[in-house]
């Protein structure tokens, strides 16, 4: 997984648009970060519900580790790129997204699903 296929990814989601801070890229919708780019680019993070944390980090803990502290314990989690698999990453990012999106955002893309 490169940092471009991770912003892709990201992007491709509805209404996220692309910022910086501290510099590095992040992703958001409705203004909310939930997913960044580390500077060096060899990780990024997501911001995913705690149960899905614990299950990422279980199944794929070479992929996927609880950022330290209280980041972690608010569902921050830390990808290793290069061992980053496209389903998986798609899964947490799409997770991560639903958790931040505004709610009318949240319901229209499940109308669209159903």
């Amino acid at each position: 997984m490169t940092p471009e296929r991770f912003r892709d990814l990201a992007l491709a989601l509805p209404e996220v648009e692309e910022r910086e801070h501290q510099g590095h890229p992040d992703f958001r919708v409705g203004g909310k970060v939930f997913a960044t780019l580390g500077p060096e680019g060899c990780w990024g993070m997501v911001k995913v519900p705690s149960d899905l944390q614990a299950r990422l980090a279980r199944e794929t803990p070479d992929t996927f580790e609880p950022m330290n502290g209280a980041w972690g314990k608010q569902g921050c989690t830390r990808v290793l790129l290069k061992n980053a698999r496209v389903p998986v990453l798609r899964e947490a990012l799409l997770a991560a997204w639903k958790k931040s999106a505004p709610k009318k955002l949240l319901k229209a893309y499940e109308d669209e699903r159903s």
